[in-house]
């Protein structure tokens, strides 16, 4: 196959030639025998990796499951996702990550990296099977009780110094729990005025500062998942200043949305669509999580997709699940708040939503740049296009997004993983 006409990470047109699942040639007015895509001047990423994706498999096949999951992953430009461990049962045990693992082959839409439970049935008494789920045929290398919090102190450090001797990562879920009982939205002004209780910034700060100094004494690996504060952002700073081994993730609808919008929105207030954990913060907080992404503060952009069925969101405040969908949007909503703003250009999006991902995750075959003898995992990516966000039209089995009826720029046009196609003019193949 050839695809021909598109600009590699943003730059003058150019045509890609693949075989046997490898990119052979990059270069310009390629000739040959072989099937022509037609890039149309799209940009050519490599292809997206996610090192945060709920797919609900096992146990919640009404919110998600595998395949619909990742045929969500492929139409947002994704080749890899990470699959979160808090599944029913929890992804405790090499049987477990290896059915996730084995589910995603089947698919075939992009591949699944399982991430393994840091603590048995994600209670944070005892650590779970690292080393087997680690030697299991999903290989796993990162590991976390996401939705869950490590609060305590011994066991986050044990867990640090088991993965460090297979070059594991622990990805923490920064919420010290004791100081975020009932909270619903980010703690200020209009969590006050709403009435409804607050999630204060340093719940998050607090076990941030805590595990990075925990990090650097064991020596090991610390990933922390959807950083929201500024003080988050400082603290992360002084960790990489001292060259700690210390990574990070924001999520897109960090960079975007704010607490304003519980209180107002074109979809009214209290509107649990954006529920979310950790919960949407300030302007402040936003402008500072897009600096911080930009300077490589922060390392990655994580969707944290997050589905629901529509009856655990369209109830009252309270009572309705936290979380939102997002593989489908990401790119966009990081075209909006990174590149159409000038905090980054095409280069860096690929390095922090494949190469970055993908080198966190030790996930071989993936983030490498499109060159010459590299695995062809691509996505083209039209950013001139302007879509209405339809969840009706999602690939997820879920609709809990909050850009329902925003217009987001740019639309994935195809999705190749190893030289097959996933995804040509922006459906699934």
């Amino acid at each position: 196959m050839i695809i021909r006409n598109v600009r590699v990470l943003g730059g003058e047109p150019a045509d890609i030639r693949v075989s046997g699942g490898t990119i052979t040639e990059v270069g310009t007015g390629l000739q040959g025998t072989e099937e022509i895509v037609d890039g149309r001047g799209a940009i050519a990423l490599p292809g997206l990796v996610d090192l945060h994706t709920h797919l609900r498999e096992p146990g919640r096949e009404d919110a998600e499951t595998v395949l619909t999951g990742t045929q969500s992953a492929a139409r947002g430009g994704y080749t890899a996702v990470h699959a979160m461990a808090n599944t029913s049962p929890v992804a405790d045990t090499a049987g477990v990550v290896e059915q996730v693992y084995r589910l995603g082959q089947e698919g075939g839409y992009c591949d699944v990296q399982p991430v393994g439970a840091v603590t048995v049935g994600l209670e944070g008494r005892q650590l779970a099977e690292l080393g087997a789920m680690a030697d299991s045929a999903a290989r796993v290398r990162v590991f976390s009780d996401d939705g869950h919090c490590v609060d305590d102190a011994v066991l986050m450090r044990r867990a640090l110094e088991y993965v460090k001797a297979f070059d594991g990562v622990v990805a923490q879920h920064a919420q010290e729990p004791r100081l975020t009982s009932g909270a619903q939205m980010n703690e200020g002004v209009i969590s006050g005025r709403l009435g409804l209780a607050g999630w204060p910034a340093v719940a998050e700060e607090a076990i941030i500062a805590r595990d990075c100094l925990l990090a650097a004494h064991v020596g090991s690996r610390l990933h922390i998942c959807h950083v929201s504060t500024a003080g988050s952002v400082e603290i992360l700073r002084w960790a990489k200043s001292k060259g700690w081994n210390v990574t990070a993730e924001v999520t897109p609808h960090h960079l975007l949305l704010t607490d304003e919008l519980v209180e107002e929105s074109p979809n009214g207030s209290y509107n649990p669509i954006y529920k979310v954990n950790p919960p949407l913060r300030t302007r402040a907080d936003v402008e500072a999580l897009r600096a911080a992404l930009a300077d490589g503060t922060i390392d990655v952009v994580a969707t944290d997709h997050a589905p629901h069925p529509v009856e655990d969101k369209e109830t009252e405040w309270a009572a309705a699940a936290m979380g939102m969908i997002g593989l489908e949007t990401a790119l966009s909503v990081v075209q909006e708040a990174m590149v159409d703003t000038g905090l980054l250009d095409w280069a860096g999006v690929a390095e922090r939503m494949s190469l970055k991902p993908a080198e966190i995750g030790r996930l071989s075959g993936h983030g490498n740049p499109i060159e010459a003898g590299a695995p062809a995992n691509i996505t083209l990516y039209d950013p001139g296009a302007r879509t209405e966000v339809d969840p009706r039209a999602f690939a997820s089995k879920s609709r809990n997004t909050p850009y329902e009826g925003m217009t987001l720029p740019g639309r994935v046009v195809a999705t190749f993983l190893r030289g097959r196609p996933t995804v040509l003019e922006g459906k699934l193949v």
